[in-house]
């Protein structure tokens, strides 16, 4: 069975080598065929020269891309060179920092045995962030949940099946959101637990903007019903608070059409015609092993 791995990566080349290498290392049946795939979001950071031979992955290559196009775009345009490309079972994209742990690949390779042809996920359900950032992502997760009946409790870190990633690249939400496109395309999801570990080099780069932006980004694949969800609360809210009305009072209504207006612009990168010619922005391809 050959499995894909999919990192994409923006100037943390120490990073993804040690994550690597830790794959290379890990005891993995010899039924499954590991390769790997690293789409080069443009660094300006140059890699090592250094040659480094790995005897458990099969091949190593990197998509170099001639823009920088952010995380979930080249994780979109991996996927999309890969099912077009190559041959493959299935395709794991994960962070290439070491907030997604290699060890997790074992259980998500137990797993499809029994999956049936259905997408796994990496549940979180530990994370390894300051109290104020997990704070947030609650935060995130509830607002998500109650604006849009979705609850998404996992990111990249998934297991893919082919008939999967081809839904995926037809469907113009990837080239927006990840995680977003894939639970718009498949409800019934596999799990496996999933710790989010520490970076191996370096502090989190999911800022309080990035995570913002992330959240607003899986929310604009259900605008629909957030736009019918919010319409719905600013109505009833205003019913609830006339009597009492004031700039303190107000601040939840401003909030909501901030956020309207976010989500409305952060829709507009759900460009299926960008996405389908994504890999005319590939400068070269290195073969590395």
């Amino acid at each position: 069975m050959k499995i894909k791995i999919l990192i994409p990566v923006y100037n943390d080349w120490q990073s993804v080598f040690k994550l690597i290498e830790e794959i290379d290392q890990l005891q993995i049946s010899e039924k499954f065929q590991i390769s790997i795939l690293i789409v080069n979001d443009a660094s300006n950071h140059d890699r090592s020269t250094e040659e480094k031979k790995f005897g458990n992955i099969q091949s190593i290559k990197i998509l170099n891309m001639s823009k920088n196009q952010g995380h979930a775009r080249c994780i979109a345009t991996g996927l999309k060179y890969l099912f077009e490309k190559n041959n493959f079972d299935y395709i794991i994209p994960m962070d290439g920092d070491g907030e997604d742990r290699p060890e997790e690949i074992k259980d998500f390779l137990n797993k499809i045995k029994n999956s049936n042809n259905k997408p796994i996920v990496g549940e979180r359900i530990k994370r390894s962030e300051n109290l104020k950032f997990k704070v947030c992502y609650f935060l995130h997760k509830l607002f998500t949940f109650a604006f849009t009946g979705q609850l998404i409790k996992f990111g990249n870190f998934t297991c893919l099946p082919k008939l999967i990633v081809g839904k995926m690249i037809n469907e113009k939400a990837t080239w927006n959101s990840f995680s977003g496109s894939l639970k718009k395309i498949e409800k019934d999801l596999l799990t496996i637990p999933s710790i989010r570990g520490k970076r191996y080099f370096g502090p989190s780069k999911m800022s309080f903007y990035n995570l913002i932006k992330h959240s607003l980004s899986i929310i604009s694949v259900f605008r629909k019903t957030f736009l019918i969800r919010s319409a719905l609360f600013i109505i009833l809210y205003i019913l609830l608070i006339k009597s009492n009305a004031s700039i303190i009072t107000a601040i939840p209504i401003i909030f909501l059409l901030v956020a309207v207006y976010l989500v409305s612009n952060l829709s507009l990168r759900e460009n299926l015609d960008e996405f389908k010619k994504c890999l005319k922005q590939i400068k070269n391809i290195d073969i590395i092993q």
